[in-house]
């Protein structure tokens, strides 16, 4: 059975270990009469939690209308437990003056829509209805018919207050649709939360979305009115693969999302993290322009994507403004290629590297104004306009060694290491026991080990390579120009630190590679200005 979170399954688990003491009949109020003692009664959550196969054929007894205010050609004292038997658990056609061909209808209906594959729910509802709705079935019917999953909620809150009429903290459907839309609403809600948290609907939420989506709207006119001038061809650059690489990872983590019934999460995916992968290929594209094929996938997928939350808005893009046939609804999903998770992790690295880069940038800039150590800062001469990043793509020496010992102490099916003892006595056996005491592995390796350790529960096992899957050097060359453009600089220049030719180039600044030496994922820069790089870079690199 699907439960879709952890703790809808201890739920239930829970309740389980209990409820076989729940008295199933009482002497007074709803429900059926026992029929061997009618002085008992069923009771009422026993007697009424199998209504959902009443539902597959409600609409016969009831001749269409469903709030059974009509009177229907099929009585009660008609369906009788033979009748019962023959539409929900196989029983032998039985005799009765209800039309066969009504009663084949009937038990094709159930046999139709059951098993049941999702029932939702509130979560206070799993002590006692849910598990007696899993009670009866498994009782009455065959196990192929028993419920397949249950998704269970939380309640509401508005603006982070319980929802409350006495207090005025309350709103409708009608009322929240009138005053933002829609889409809005439903944008609101879905980002409300996910899972068996209490859901927070936030007015400023669902305005944003009013905002979000206007201002999409008028970002697909512009981009669609300039489609000349957009960049034709098949994607080709390292920006243009990256942005192609987010989509598929978009498409294949909302779809999951929406299987799982994670709205908040399939709009985080399938929305806020698409958008912002496209304003970061945009920033990366630079004077080349963006790619005329790749943003119409990008505006195909997204408005895919966005569909089951905000229709209205998705099918106005797709037939007015992206010219398609029919309803973005009857679409289907996208099609995507498996994502690249190396590609995934190469344009993370270089977007962290930039971010870097650019604080440490500041850092040095507010440093050298408070010191006033150069004179005239903002003269041409003084400026900080190049930079020499070091780039060491694979461990050595002791952290090699560390690294080597972690990875035979943690266990993959558990995720999980060995106990620091451990891991500590098998560094003494280690050639790094060989050249250290027991008090220098301690101060030397431990502190780099719990770094590592700490690393790998965090975002998995491959924290613990000797080297990054791709080669740093490379995806820092490719995308220079989008370096220094985002740094501000003229001159930048990429260096191996393994290279003694390429380290001497630090001249005066090497003790920064000394104090701070570069290491797998984590480039060192060094700003300098025009006069310090043309002295220390040399004329050759000023081309780079």
């Amino acid at each position: 059975m699907k439960l879709y979170s952890e703790e809808t399954r201890h739920g239930f688990e829970h309740t389980l270990s209990w409820l076989n003491q729940w008295a199933c009949s009482r002497s007074f109020g709803l429900g059926t009469r026992l029929p061997w003692d009618e002085q008992f009664l069923v009771e009422s959550l026993s007697d009424s939690t199998f209504y959902m196969a009443y539902y597959t054929i409600a609409h016969l007894l009831q001749d269409g209308n469903m709030y059974g205010s009509v009177s229907s050609s099929i009585t009660p004292e008609q369906m009788t437990d033979e009748v019962w038997d023959y539409i929900f658990v196989g029983g032998q056609s039985p005799t009765s003056d209800i039309p066969s061909s009504i009663l084949n209808q009937m038990k094709q209906e159930f046999e139709y829509w059951y098993p049941f594959d999702l029932r939702v729910s509130c979560k206070d509802l799993i002590q006692n209805h849910l598990t007696f709705c899993i009670y009866n079935h498994t009782a009455l019917v065959p196990s192929h018919y028993w419920p397949r999953g249950f998704r269970c909620n939380g309640h509401i809150m508005l603006n982070s207050e319980k929802m409350s009429k006495s207090t005025r903290n309350f709103r409708t459907l009608r009322q929240a649709i009138e005053e933002f839309s829609t889409d809005a609403t439903r944008f609101s809600l879905a980002d409300a939360g996910d899972a068996m948290d209490d859901a927070n609907f936030v007015f400023e939420t669902a305005n944003a979305a009013i905002l979000r989506l206007t201002k999409e709207i008028s970002w697909i006119e512009e981009v669609l009115a300039a489609d000349s001038s957009l960049r034709a061809g098949p994607p080709s650059t390292y920006a243009d693969h990256a942005f192609d690489n987010e989509i598929n990872i978009a498409v294949h983590l909302t779809e999951q999302n929406y299987n799982d019934y994670m709205f908040r999460n399939a709009l985080k995916t399938g929305f806020y993290d698409l958008q912002a992968a496209r304003d970061e290929y945009r920033i990366s594209c630079g004077s080349m322009g963006m790619n005329r094929e790749l943003l119409r996938r990008f505006m195909d997928a997204q408005t895919r994507l966005i569909a089951p939350i905000c229709p209205h808005y998705a099918e106005f893009v797709w037939k007015f403004l992206l010219k398609k046939d029919g309803f973005v609804v009857n679409a289907g999903w996208p099609s995507a290629a498996s994502p690249d998770l190396t590609l995934q992790r190469a344009n993370k690295y270089l977007q962290d590297s930039i971010i870097l880069m650019r604080k440490l940038l500041q850092k040095q800039l507010s440093s050298s104004k408070k010191s006033k150590k150069i004179a005239n800062l903002n003269s041409e001469d003084n400026m900080l306009t190049g930079c020499l990043i070091y780039v060491n793509e694979k461990y050595d020496g002791r952290k090699e060694e560390c690294l080597m010992v972690l990875q035979r102490k943690f266990d993959r099916q558990s995720g999980s290491f060995k106990s620091e003892k451990e891991i500590l006595e098998e560094l003494k056996e280690s050639s790094i026991g060989n050249d250290m005491s027991l008090k220098q592995i301690q101060k030397l390796c431990m502190s780099f080990i719990k770094f590592k350790m700490d690393d790998a529960l965090h975002v998995g096992v491959h924290a613990l390579d000797l080297k990054l899957p791709f080669d740093e050097i490379e995806v820092l060359r490719e995308n220079l120009d989008l370096i220094r453009r985002q740094l501000g600089l003229k001159h930048v220049e990429i260096l191996s630190s393994s290279d003694e030719s390429a380290y001497r180039k630090a001249g005066p600044f090497i003790n920064l590679l000394i104090q701070n030496p570069p290491s797998p994922g984590n480039p060192v820069s060094i700003f300098l200005s025009k006069v310090q790089f043309s002295q220390i870079a040399g004329s050759s690199s000023l081309t780079v």
